[in-house]
């Protein structure tokens, strides 16, 4: 006998839920999943089987990254996206490594001072809030242009699976749940916002019921159909000027079609025998990874005990230095030119800054020459490996939860608000929280710097791990402990993604460190060093991908501080 339509939509859910439950004890137990063939690991259960979907068809790891991508725009809009940008890091199991920076950029008629006042101040935080904070999106052009050049499974099949999610809907998680109710009074400042998000009542979608996104899944029909000018282009470039122009946005339609992504070397570093791959500028990740790195290699951090107050002493100091380094030089490399990235990135000069660190004593971090403003911890990643052992470690964003909070009327997806991270006032750098050094002030078409941090490590020309992370100015150093947690200290991927976290990002002055797993006597011989400690509910959501070459065995683990997240494998 048939079943129902109801029948199978049940069935449906209920694999999921059991799915979630196995997927939170794993995490709980600190046992990764494991798998033989290919793996998805996402901040979203539904996207991870999009993906492992994929490589069980034959696709490979580009394949499953561009389909997890649409999907998490659909069922992760805080942070998976259309109307944003990030970075792609590609490691072939031949030996190849690339990057693929689909980065916002500044609309051509942006100004450095375009944030400000008469008086020189940020008028009405409209750096972060209202149409003027929306960068020029990258997302659709950088997942077009890795599949291009890299993809082997037709594109409208990586599309699909997205546009049918959103036309028919899925059952609501109690994390989405959860944060659309946060957000209400958000939505309801924008009537297209609040169609998408709330019922017609404007109350709220319960977990279990239906959400469906119809104006989304025509953006997505185009973009199944016409690939790239299937956004930049056509009725969703129309749509998109419509809504700019009603809101006096900059975006035009020349913006649009002049986005490119660039395919660009990765940075590369070396950790004792691995080698690391990861983003370089705009990202300023590779580069603070890679330099803390070094410095951290010439200790024996395995004998200070992981976590321990003398280790966390170390890898705070290494964190001090890098980002003043990531204050004082890092930008757009098609505009900044002279970036001092060989230096950075030497032995040597890891070698110099660490007879610059105390074994007893806490650093001062100056407050008068650079500083570092705020960005959103909202972002999120993924991570792939397929069955030819190609991974890839993706990180994208619309900046803030949600970015700005604007769906495009008629076309079902949220803008973002990637302006706010450019250096907003022109030579202000205080102890306050702003910087306002060249690299990173706002000019027509250049992008903005960012923090994440896509990272692949690698031994002997094989990939071997792929991480990443949300987090805002976290990411560097949550991806770093993750990565230390697993060459430094052999845990396997769950027990190093699951482990507290610290981080320091030079000023302000102030550790943070994750309200458990660190003891009190840990916390007070942390101090006697000088740091000056402050306590945080979570740090990041690591989704991470360990190959054991030796045994054949791929290992996943999606972090528990990510409530709808999955490693799924086949």
């Amino acid at each position: 006998m048939r079943k129902s339509g109801n029948s199978h939509l049940l069935c449906f859910i209920l694999f999921l839920f059991f799915l979630q439950i196995q997927t939170t004890l794993l995490g709980q137990g600190r046992r990764p999943v494991r798998v033989k063939n290919g793996m998805v690991v996402s901040t979203s259960r539904y996207a991870s089987e999009i993906g492992k979907q994929v490589l069980t068809d034959g696709g490979n790891a580009i394949d499953a990254a561009v389909a997890t991508a649409f999907a998490l725009a659909v069922t992760w809009p805080s942070a998976g996206n259309l109307g944003g940008g990030g970075f792609l890091v590609y490691h072939r199991s031949d030996g190849d490594v690339t990057t693929f920076d689909f980065r916002e950029k500044a609309p051509l008629v942006a100004t450095e001072r375009m944030f400000l006042s008469e008086d020189g101040k940020i008028r009405n935080a409209s750096n972060h809030e209202g149409i003027l904070a929306v960068g020029v999106p990258g997302t659709v052009a950088g997942l077009y242009a890795a599949h291009k050049k890299y993809g082997n499974t037709n594109w409208k099949k990586l599309v699909e699976p997205a546009y049918k999610l959103a036309k028919k809907g899925f059952p609501l998680t109690w994390g989405l749940h959860d944060g659309f109710k946060y957000h209400k009074d958000d939505w309801l400042q924008y009537p297209s916002s609040t169609k998408i998000f709330l019922k017609p009542d404007s109350s709220l979608y319960q977990p279990g019921e239906r959400w469906v996104q119809r104006d989304h899944a025509a953006t997505l029909k185009r973009i199944m159909k016409k690939g790239r000018d299937g956004f930049y282009k056509g009725k969703t470039a129309d749509l998109i000027m419509d809504y700019m122009q009603k809101h006096n946005g900059l975006i035009t339609h020349e913006d649009l079609e002049k986005y490119q992504p660039v395919e660009r070397e990765p940075v590369h570093g070396t950790y004792r025998d691995f080698d690391i791959y990861a983003m370089g500028p705009p990202s300023s990740g590779g580069v603070v990874l890679a330099e803390m790195l070094n410095i951290l290699e010439g200790y024996d951090l395995a004998a200070m005990g992981h976590n321990s107050a003398k280790y966390l002493h170390f890898i705070t100091e290494a964190m001090r230095r890098a980002y003043a380094d990531r204050a004082r030089y890092l930008g757009d490399p098609d505009f900044s030119t002279d970036m001092p990235l060989a230096k950075l990135l030497s032995k040597e000069y890891a070698a110099y800054l660490r007879t610059t660190i105390s074994e007893t004593e806490a650093s001062i971090s100056d407050s008068i020459t650079f500083n570092d403003v705020y960005e959103s911890p909202e972002t999120t990643h993924f991570s792939v490996i397929d069955a030819s052992g190609n991974m890839v470690s993706l990180t994208y964003t619309l900046e803030y939860p949600y970015g700005s909070r604007m769906i495009v009327e008629g076309a079902g997806f949220l803008l973002n608000n990637e302006m706010g991270d450019f250096n907003p006032m022109p030579g202000t750098t205080d102890s306050r929280g702003y910087i306002g050094t060249e690299p990173n002030l706002i000019e027509p078409e250049k992008r903005m710097l960012s923090s994440m941090t896509p990272t692949i490590v690698a031994k002997n020309g094989i990939p071997i791990m792929a991480v990443g992370s949300p987090g805002g100015r976290t990411i560097i150093n949550t991806v770093l402990q993750v990565v230390l947690n697993v060459l430094e200290f052999d845990m396997n991927i769950a027990k190093a993604v699951e482990a507290p976290r610290i981080h320091h990002q030079w000023l302000p002055d102030v550790t943070r460190m994750e309200d458990w797993g660190f003891s009190p006597d840990t916390q007070r011989l942390y101090k006697d060093y000088g740091h000056n400690l402050k306590i945080r509910w979570r740090q990041g959501a690591v989704m991470g991908i360990y190959k054991n070459t030796e045994e054949d065995i791929i290992y996943g683990a999606s972090d528990s501080r990510s409530s709808d997240g999955a490693a799924v494998g086949y």
